[in-house]
């Protein structure tokens, strides 16, 4: 198995109308695990990203604690007056998590 060094996995997120991230559903790493699933708001994973925490996208496995598949790394870009949370195109305008489920 690939070891995973992200210190939040998101699994799910919910769009505003608008396109832009509202919350996700996540998991934190707690030492050598991570935690049950959390909330955190866009503005929350924003402040996270800037603290230079490493955040991906996935999936966690069935029964398997801590093991995730399908992981991308997620990055923070600055764009016109704000953030872009994306982990396809860098070069993205609105944020963007193209293989995390809507919720």
């Amino acid at each position: 198995m690939k070891k995973i060094s992200a210190d939040i996995i998101i699994e799910a997120a919910r769009l505003k109308p608008n396109g832009q991230l509202d919350f996700v559903r996540a998991y934190q790493r707690r030492g050598a695990t991570y935690s049950d699933c959390v909330l955190l708001s866009r503005n929350e994973l924003i402040e996270q990203l800037l603290k230079g925490k490493a955040v991906a996208t996935g999936q966690r496995m069935h029964l398997l604690a801590s093991t995730f598949n399908k992981v991308t790394p997620v990055r923070i870009a600055p764009s016109t007056n704000r953030y872009v949370i994306t982990s396809g195109n860098p070069g993205a305008a609105q944020d963007e998590l193209p293989d995390t489920p809507i919720l």
